[in-house]
């Protein structure tokens, strides 16, 4: 018996050996996906080997016993759906397979097993080659069945579907279910946009070997912390949950103790009006928020640029570490108050961030975070996003979604009497239909709805026309501009809040309109407005009483939104209630209700200190006091008179610094002309 089988082994060697190049050539001829099932089995943990894997090798053989080998062929080719088999060709010829192989073979292996080990290692040995074998020259066959397979369960799913009763119907695309404000996180990267410019390998090539040093608490969405940072340590600064109802969550920064003298601090030194007290608190509390915006405005001032940016990011960084877990930058449904001062540098800083990355030539981005600002207090709109949201959609080319914003908006928010969305919102029509994708049946209504929508601003705010063509070099003909429409009385008799909504549109998006398509589509509907009031349009007269009614004064939003753009033309529009006023930047123009959640303990004031001759020149000011009270509106009536106090002992420095005594006792030289005395 012993050499019956050593025989059948060397005859099953030599089958293998002849059929060696055929098992090569058949493994060249597989399919793609024979080989990433092979992948997949070699793999996973539920099989031990692609071929066979035997009862043997879990459970010792018992002689006498009957075993099975378990073929993962015959596994792979009967698909079942829920527990029951599939009524395919597969399934049959895989159980015909099944019932032949299960005979005497499985039979003779158990009774040799018990009589000798060695013969039973052998012989597993040449059935595993045989079986490696008729692997490689069925993996063709076996790719073809499990295709049909997957065929007969697409064909039973659908037979499912059909007896199930009316199909559902389809699900909108998840851009239209999205809201219009909601964020995306990879947009708020402007690394993702200047990729799409200039390829991943010029904009990582740096910062790769960076990050590998860096070791930070945990990743962020706003910012990307770099390595010249100081190491971060919770400053103090943490975020609650006040409410949730109807469906938003309304959140709040808190101060701890720390800092809050912190914060005690800050203040102390921009009253000082020294740029470096600032920098020495910065030393010990390097992650203050308040503290770097404002380093960030004095280096700005200095046109260091890099370094005013770079404390924006960490200022983002310090306030994104203390987020709820709750708290969510893409959903829409997240509120912070803007009345809290708080929350107020979270704004600031966004927005200042917004305005590096805009100069950054990042658009696509700042618009990213444009939406995130007013999705924070959309009713309220306390930095008047509005005012910006056009301007950055258009430089981005994001024309769809500034007409979005304006069809799902108009009605509760009326943007067309904002004088950026009534020009904004037709250039985008009209950009839109110079695509060369766009179908020829949308071509024709979408250049119509531009016109119509163009012709409607200009009619509504004519003064908008000749400061245009003015910033854009163009010279506009003499029935233009010698109308009495678009003439120099249209922009004289402009309100003055609407006066400062044009001069803040024209500053920032007048560049928009110098293309010579655009220019050319402009001066056709100039004509038609100018035919339309020659004709004595109705419409005429409702927009110029409309002007007169809605433009009187503008809310404190706008006003704080042209401080923060540093438009020239539109800072000069300011009324002078506002520019005669202190503005700090950490916190310009705070609203007149604001929720103050801890208040600036009491100062020693300067005429306790003893000074006579500051108290001297103190009581010569108007608003002497002796009791130096703090007043409760937060401390401005304070600052002024400390920075009045300030500049006039610099005065008395600079005056006693020109003084000089005569000693009549030292000698002197006689001079040519005169006896040598004073005048």
């Amino acid at each position: 018996m012993t050499m019956m089988r050593k025989k059948k082994d060397q005859s099953g060697g030599q089958a293998l050996g002849a059929s060696g190049a055929q098992g090569r050539r058949a493994s060249k001829s597989t399919t793609g996906s024979s080989w990433h099932l092979k992948g997949l089995y070699k793999h996973s943990p539920l099989f031990l080997t692609p071929d066979v894997v035997s009862c043997s090798s879990l459970h010792p053989r018992q002689p006498g016993v009957q075993h099975r080998e378990i073929n993962i062929e015959d596994l792979e080719e009967g698909p079942v759906v829920n527990g029951e088999s599939l009524p395919t060709d597969a399934v049959v010829s895989g159980s015909k397979r099944r019932s032949q192989s299960g005979g005497a073979g499985p039979k003779k292996d158990g009774e040799e097993a018990g009589r000798a080990a060695p013969l039973e290692q052998s012989s597993t040995s040449g059935k595993l080659r045989k079986k490696k074998k008729k692997q490689k020259n069925k993996k063709n066959a076996l790719g073809e069945t499990l295709e049909n397979g997957l065929e007969d369960i697409d064909r039973i799913l659908e037979r499912i579907e059909d007896s199930g009763g009316p199909r559902r119907p389809s699900p909108q695309p998840l851009s239209a279910r999205r809201h219009v404000l909601y964020v995306e996180h990879r947009h708020l990267n402007p690394d993702t946009e200047l990729k799409r410019y200039f390829g991943a390998r010029a904009v990582l090539g740096e910062q790769r070997p960076r990050q590998r040093q860096r070791v930070y608490p945990k990743c962020t969405w706003l910012t990307t912390p770099k390595s010249t940072w100081p190491r971060y340590s919770k400053p103090g600064l943490s975020m609650r949950l006040l409410e949730s109802k109807k469906g938003l969550s309304c959140f709040a920064f808190e101060h701890s103790e720390e800092y809050q003298q912190t914060q005690h601090k800050f203040l102390a030194a921009v009253e000082s009006m020294e740029p470096n007290n600032i920098v020495v608190l910065l030393q010990t509390s390097p992650y203050h928020v308040d503290s770097l915006l404002q380093l960030s405005d004095a280096c700005r001032f200095q046109d260091d640029q890099e370094m005013a940016r770079d404390l924006v990011e960490r200022a983002l960084y310090s306030m994104e570490c203390a987020f709820h877990p709750l708290f969510s930058l893409t959903s829409g449904a997240c509120r912070l108050d803007y009345r809290r001062p708080e929350n107020r540098s979270f704004y600031l800083a966004l927005y200042k961030h917004l305005s590096f990355l805009e100069k950054r030539g990042c658009p696509r981005t700042a618009l990213e975070y444009c939406k995130l600002i007013l999705s924070l207090e959309p009713d309220e709109d306390p930095l008047c996003m509005l005012l910006l949201v056009d301007h950055l959609a258009l430089r981005a080319r994001s024309y769809e979604y500034l007409v979005r914003l304006f069809e799902e908006w108009e009605a509760h928010r009326n943007l067309s009497q904002l004088p950026n969305f009534a020009f904004s919102v037709p250039l985008a029509y009209f950009l839109l239909s110079q695509q060369a994708d766009l179908p020829d049946q949308e071509l024709g209504p979408t250049r119509e709805k531009a016109s119509l929508l163009l012709r409607q601003a200009l009619t509504m705010f004519p003064g908008v026309l000749m400061p245009l063509l003015e910033y854009c070099s163009v010279r506009p003909d003499a029935a233009v501009a010698g109308h009495h429409f678009f003439g120099p009385s249209a922009e004289i008799s402009q309100p003055p809040a609407l006066r400062q909504l044009v001069s803040l549109y024209l500053g920032r998006s007048h560049f928009l309109w110098k293309e010579a398509a655009t220019m050319s589509w402009l001066e056709e509907n100039v004509r038609e407005v100018l035919r339309a009031v020659d004709a004595g349009d109705p419409a005429v007269g409702e927009c110029e009483s409309r002007r007169k009614v809605l433009y009187q004064r503008a809310p404190r939003n706008i006003h704080r939104h042209v401080i923060l753009s540093e438009i020239k033309e539109a800072v000069a529009a300011l009324p002078p209630d506002v520019t005669t006023q202190s503005v700090m930047g950490f916190d310009p123009l705070p609203p007149p209700d604001t929720i103050y959640s801890y208040t600036r303990p009491e100062r020693l004031s300067p005429v306790s200190r003893g000074n006579t001759i500051a108290l001297f020149f103190r009581s010569l000011l108007p608003s002497y006091t002796t009791e130096g009270e703090r007043p409760e509106d937060g401390g401005a009536e304070g600052l002024d008179r400390n920075q009045g106090l300030n500049r006039l002992m610099l005065a008395v420095r600079d005056m006693m610094a020109t003084f000089h005594f005569y000693d009549p006792e030292a000698p002197h030289e006689a001079h040519a002309e005169g006896d040598g005395e004073w005048d």
